[in-house]
């Protein structure tokens, strides 16, 4: 029983180390999750056109980060267009990445799909976002968006 008791708390310990946000900036070269490189890299407003056809695409994107979880670096968003921004996910929950993202340009691997994202769901990414309360209140309704399952990022120039 106690090598039961102890094996759990040090397997929650490890993964209370692994997951957590990298720290300082996201510098050049730096990768996060599976390692990967620019090769094949579309651009990210390439992907709404071949969402079109397709449920679910395995695809490498280049784009701009826009933001991140401001508690853990646990998602961040990409800028498509002007007006449109995709969220991305970290495979498995298994990887984070630094919160002083935002700003810089990235390529992603993994999968991409359109999702429609319940009001409750929005507004808890609009917290974990640090969105003001009228900004939180003011997300009424759910939102169709392009989602992106990311099984690696690799900060690019």
């Amino acid at each position: 029983m106690k090598k039961t008791v102890l094996t759990i708390i040090l397997n929650l310990g490890t993964l209370l180390i692994i997951a957590q946000a990298p720290e300082g900036k996201a510098k050049v070269g730096d990768t996060y999750g599976k390692k990967i490189d620019e090769s094949g890299a579309i651009a990210i407003a390439e992907l709404p056109s071949l969402l079109k056809t397709k449920d679910t695409v395995a695809v490498k994107i280049k784009a701009k980060a826009v933001s991140s979880c401001a508690n853990k670096g646990c998602w961040m968003t990409l800028q498509i267009d002007e007006k449109n921004e995709a969220f991305v996910k970290m495979k498995d929950y298994g990887f984070f990445v630094p919160m002083a993202i935002a700003g810089k340009n990235v390529v992603l691997d993994g999968i991409a799909f359109i999702k429609t994202t319940t009001v409750a769901e929005l507004k808890h990414y609009a917290e974990d976002g640090k969105k003001s309360q009228a900004e939180i209140d003011a997300i009424t309704e759910p939102k169709q968006e392009i989602r992106f399952l990311a099984n690696g990022i690799l900060v690019v120039k």
